[in-house]
């Protein structure tokens, strides 16, 4: 983005309001981040019938994690929130890092904010590309997550505030309402890379159907973008489904003869305050807030601090899952139109997702 064209947008300043937190559903099943917390440069390739995602990190920075997610999470719940109030809103969010830290269940100090930079500096490194939402006649999208951020600080290096732009595919995929599903405020508190995809997966597919959805593990692992080996990641699923962590659903561990597979299925959703802090990111405890050449739009300050927190239920929760799914499922699971047959009987899974490496090495294969 160049400047110009970024002195024509109108900033949509986050200064006050509670926003329950929403997440974009293209991104609640498709590898699109590293689950891991060290650095990975390894790209993905994951392809479907006509949809195919590519992602590519700079060995710099290394790949967005689904932690560096969160700032998208919370972006995504601001603007919806806005949308709901009649507010106009845009892809140029204008706001202290404290709103977007406290939002998330993080900390608050100066090794929160360094964290939060870094995150910011990952997401606008890494390049995504994909024929998700694509038009009639463009097969593929480009686009980092972040197109630019900056940070306003005063003499003394203090914070007083940031911006960044977001990419128009992610802002049309959450100001178009089919395309959001609220999501528990518990989220934050998973600290697992897998299990916070795992969530995602869950609130995407399973929803509030009463079978929930059922998922034969290695497809689960070529879904997941993961680099660990089919037997690792099956390991992990088994101690996640002993631990039951995701808020709103439980695990159960199934199996079909030699094949092993995990069922999602709705529970109670969670909906109280974070009161434990997460895996940091930045911290800022600065008033004021970026610059910008445009008229501002969105919320003002005019109310108590923003939180993502509501001390009531969330409001209106979407408890849809998807219309449609590219998944592995088997008799039992019902499909998202809403019909479904009895347990008694499994069918064949279907198993046509593909993930690659660079080098044209299966993730699923043993390495």
């Amino acid at each position: 983005m160049t400047s110009s064209e970024r002195s024509k947008l109108d900033p949509f300043i986050v200064a006050t309001g509670d926003a329950s937190p929403r997440d974009q559903r293209d991104l609640m099943e498709r590898p699109f981040f590293s689950l891991a917390k060290a650095k990975r440069v390894v790209p993905i390739l994951y392809e479907t019938g006509d949809v195919r995602v590519e992602v590519f990190a700079v060995p710099e920075h290394g790949m967005a994690t689904i932690w560096d997610a969160d700032v998208l999470i919370w972006a995504a719940s601001q603007i919806v929130e806005a949308e709901n109030l009649g507010l106009k809103t845009s892809r140029f969010l204008r706001f202290t890092p404290y709103q977007l830290l406290m939002a998330t269940g993080r900390e608050t100090g100066a090794r929160d904010y360094r964290l939060l930079k870094g995150a910011l500096s990952r997401l606008q490194s890494t390049s995504i590309r994909t024929t998700i939402r694509h038009g009639e006649h463009w097969r593929r999208h480009q686009f980092s997550w972040i197109n630019e951020w900056e940070e306003l600080t005063r003499a003394d290096g203090r914070v007083e505030g940031m911006e960044f732009v977001l990419p128009d595919w992610f802002y049309r995929g959450v100001i178009d309402r089919t395309l959001v599903l609220a999501i528990d405020p518990a989220y934050f508190r998973l600290t697992g890379g897998i299990e916070r995809w795992l969530y995602r997966v869950a609130r995407k597919h399973a929803g509030r159907q009463p079978n929930g959805w059922v998922f034969e593990i290695p497809h689960l692992h070529e879904k997941s973008g993961s680099l660990v080996r089919v037997s690792d990641f099956a390991l992990q699923l088994r101690r996640i489904t002993i631990r039951q962590p995701l808020p709103g659903y439980r695990l159960r561990i199934e199996r079909q003869g030699p094949r092993e597979l995990l069922r999602i299925l709705p529970a109670e959703f969670s909906t109280g305050p974070v009161d434990k802090p997460v895996e940091a990111l930045g911290t800022s405890h600065a008033n004021g807030i970026g610059t910008s050449h445009a008229a501002p739009s969105g919320l003002r300050t005019h109310g108590s601090q923003l939180t993502l927190w509501p001390e009531t239920a969330i409001p209106t929760l979407n408890l849809e899952s998807n219309p449609e799914s590219n998944s592995s499922f088997v008799d039992g699971a019902v499909n998202n139109s809403g019909g479904g047959r009895p347990n008694g009987s499994i069918a064949p899974i279907q198993t046509d997702d593909t993930i690659r490496l660079r080098d044209g090495r299966e993730c699923g294969s043993a390495r």
